[in-house]
C-alpha cells in the first residue's frame, strides 16, 4: 500500500516536471526573450506599431472581453526587414506567466515584403502554430484583476519554412524551429485592462472600424522602400 501511495504521487509530480522542462526549453529558446534573448544574433532593429494601440493600450476588442466571437486578431505594422529577410514571424506572448511564457498568437511564412497584419486577417501562405492553449489562432488576451502587459514580436528569419514545419505546427516545434532562423526583431508592449474597461469602438461595426483605421494608417506611412 505504501508503495503504491508513493507511484501513485509520482504521476502529478513527473507532471509537473515535464511542464518544468518544457517551460525551460520554451524560454530556453530565446524567442520570447526568456530566460536570455537574443539580442546578439537578432539585434531589435524594427520598430512594430499598430493604429489602434492608443496611448500603449490593447483596446477591448481585441481581448476576451469582446462580446463578439471569436475576437479578431489586431492590426500589426512594422518597419522594413533587413537585407538577406526570407520571411517573417509575430509572437504575441506575455512573458511574466509564472511557469513558462504563454504563447497567445503565433504566425509564420509571412512574405519578406509585408509589412503588415489587418485586423482578423492573415496574408497568403502565412500559418499558425498551436498556441499555449492547444488552439490554432489567435487567442485573445484575457487579464483579470489588474492591467496586464502583452508583448507583440515581429521577427525576420533568413528562411521560408514551407513543408519543412506542418501546416499548424505544434508550438514547442515551431518555437524551437523559427528561433534557429532569426536575423532581426523589434517588439511592442501594450497593456490590456480587465473587463471593466469599455470597448474601444461601440459593438456595432468593431471590426470595419479597426480596418478602416488600419487603412488609414497604412496611407500616413507610406510605402518604405526595401534595402537589399
Amino acid at each position: 500500500m505504501r508503495r503504491g501511495t508513493v507511484s501513485g504521487r509520482s504521476k502529478p509530480v513527473a507532471a509537473s516536471l515535464a511542464l518544468l522542462l518544457a517551460g525551460s526549453l520554451l524560454g530556453g529558446c530565446g524567442l520570447l526573450g526568456k530566460p536570455q534573448p537574443l539580442s546578439a544574433d537578432a539585434p531589435l532593429t524594427m520598430t512594430v506599431t499598430s493604429p489602434d494601440f492608443e496611448n500603449g493600450v490593447l483596446p477591448a476588442q481585441y481581448t476576451c472581453y469582446n462580446r463578439h466571437r471569436p475576437p479578431p486578431s489586431p492590426p500589426i505594422f512594422w518597419s522594413q526587414p533587413p537585407r538577406g529577410t526570407r520571411s517573417m514571424a509575430i509572437v504575441v506572448d506575455d512573458s511574466a506567466a509564472p511557469i513558462s511564457p504563454r504563447v497567445y498568437w503565433m504566425v509564420f511564412d509571412i512574405g519578406p515584403d509585408t509589412t503588415d497584419l489587418q485586423p482578423g486577417a492573415l496574408p497568403p501562405h502565412a500559418r499558425v502554430a498551436y498556441n499555449s492553449v492547444g488552439t490554432a489562432r489567435y487567442d485573445a488576451p484575457c487579464p483579470v484583476g489588474s492591467p496586464h502587459d502583452y508583448r507583440f514580436t515581429v521577427y525576420a528569419l533568413n528562411t521560408f519554412f514551407g513543408p519543412a514545419l506542418p501546416q499548424n505546427p505544434q508550438l514547442l516545434s515551431a518555437w524551437t524551429t523559427i528561433a534557429k532562423h532569426v536575423i532581426a526583431r523589434g517588439t511592442l508592449t501594450v497593456v490590456a485592462r480587465p473587463g471593466n474597461a469599455r470597448l474601444h469602438q461601440s459593438d456595432s461595426g468593431s471590426a470595419s472600424g479597426a480596418v478602416s483605421n488600419a487603412s488609414a494608417f497604412r496611407s500616413r506611412i507610406g510605402t518604405i522602400s526595401l534595402q537589399r
